[in-house]
């Protein structure tokens, strides 16, 4: 008979604490190109006793041996499981190790104070590599990455973020919708950006748990995230400029006093 798992024991929580900490990559080309990225910190090496032999696999193998990476085999449904898309995975899956990196509900344990930029549906990689590297340079103390309708890290995204996704956590959350009201009912001020709003982003007095909420490049914040959201702020534009980038808007947002 197993032994019971003991949820409050150090070993148990220091487990999964680590395990926050990982990004897990999935498809042949994504994870060979992470493996021969050796700046990149790499735990394990996902594949399917289902595949069939080829050569790119045969050199995720000799790359992950040559680095000493862990190599583990599961039947098709379990590394789905790891992957979370049984679609896409191509049979693999890579663990990257961001240290910086954990749950939502870590992060506010452990700050009481902070800024942070949330993403609603931002599915370009490179501007969410480019968000990452402005607010890592910047003013952002964290990135809130949903699982869904978002552009998830990539190597493409690594590319944007010049190296610097792994120095500023990213907070992992399925629902934004349930952590933005979490996070509301807490203390947090949450602000989308609307170019009627009368308060310039750069003359606003700020509280010391605010979140920026960043939509969508085309279609903008969702309905549902706007109606939780209660203040606006707007950055002035000449000559008749609508909008920027949403990646320039973080970038201006994080470089705020």
């Amino acid at each position: 008979m197993p032994t019971p798992i003991d949820k409050d024991s150090q070993a148990y929580l220091d487990k999964r604490a680590f395990y926050d900490t990982l990004l897990t990559l999935y498809g042949r080309n994504a994870v060979l190109e992470a493996l021969e990225d050796h700046s990149l910190q790499i735990h394990k090496l996902h594949l399917s006793d289902s595949n069939k032999p080829a050569k790119v696999l045969s050199q995720m193998c000799a790359l992950a041996e040559e680095r000493g990476i862990e190599i583990a085999t599961h039947d098709k449904q379990s590394l789905s499981r790891i992957s979370k898309n049984a679609k896409q995975d191509q049979g693999v899956a890579l663990d990257i190790v961001m240290p910086h990196s954990g749950s939502l509900e870590a992060f506010l344990s452990a700050n009481s104070r902070y800024r942070i930029i949330a993403l609603d549906g931002i599915t370009n990689p490179q501007n969410l590599g480019m968000i990452i590297r402005s607010c890592a340079a910047g003013h952002i103390d964290a990135i809130i990455l949903p699982a869904k309708a978002n552009a998830q890290i990539s190597p493409l995204v690594i590319k944007a973020s010049a190296g610097t996704l792994f120095k500023l956590p990213i907070l992992k959350t399925p629902s934004l919708h349930k952590a933005l009201h979490s996070m509301q009912s807490t203390g947090a001020t949450l602000y989308t950006l609307a170019a009627d709003a009368p308060r310039h982003y750069d003359q606003t007095r700020y509280p010391e748990r605010t979140v920026f909420v960043l939509g969508n490049e085309s279609s903008g914040v969702t309905p549902e995230i706007r109606v939780l959201c209660k203040h606006s702020i707007s950055i002035p534009m000449q000559r008749g400029v609508e909008s920027l980038n949403v990646a320039v808007t973080a970038a201006l947002l994080a470089f705020m006093g």
